[in-house]
């Protein structure tokens, strides 16, 4: 009953992942270019991954984009919500899975972090070339170095800030919540 619990838990709080990161690229007022500079969508995915587990955390990433982008027209469906449903679908999924196999000490929250943003930018950078390619444009190693990590240093070093605080502070909560009820 226990495990049931947890599963149903879980599965709100991806649920809520989800919405936040189809509200919190508001605060960019849909400004593209400032969104891309920002990543907010990131984060709420890769708390998802460190605090449901790598399973919600890969389901959250891929959706989020796509259903934004279906609801909002914000990102464009293609190539770019599809490249980073890849991308988010990666955060999440090693964010989740190396939090789990590591020890539950900060700095590997950390490392876990660090490790998930550098995976899912690899992820992004294939899934980009993949799509880029099959439309006929180009791609190269210049896009892809810019795209992911000099546009969005700001949102890089935002990530670094406040996800793993955020998620100490989650699960902090939640377990005082545990042994309240």
């Amino acid at each position: 009953m226990k495990m049931k619990k947890k599963s149903i838990i879980d599965l709100v709080y991806c649920g809520v992942f989800i919405a936040l990161g189809i509200l919190l690229p508001f605060i960019t007022f849909q400004n593209q270019k400032l969104g891309q500079i920002l990543c907010l969508m990131h984060i709420p995915v890769l708390l998802c991954g460190f605090i449901c587990g790598p399973y919600y955390g890969l389901a959250a990433g891929f959706i989020t984009p796509l259903l934004r982008s279906v609801m909002l027209g914000m990102p464009p469906m293609f190539p770019v919500a599809l490249a980073m449903a890849f991308e988010l679908a990666g955060y999440g999924l090693l964010s989740g899975l190396l939090y789990r196999l590591l020890p539950k000490k900060v700095h590997f929250a950390y490392i876990s972090l660090v490790l998930a943003m550098l995976g899912g930018r690899l992820i992004y950078g294939l899934a980009a070339w993949l799509l880029y390619s099959a439309a006929g444009s180009a791609y190269s190693l210049q896009i892809f170095l810019s795209s992911a990590f000099i546009t969005p240093w700001p949102g890089i070093l935002l990530q670094l800030v406040v996800v793993v605080p955020l998620m100490l502070a989650v699960k902090a909560v939640g377990r005082k919540t545990h042994e309240a009820g």
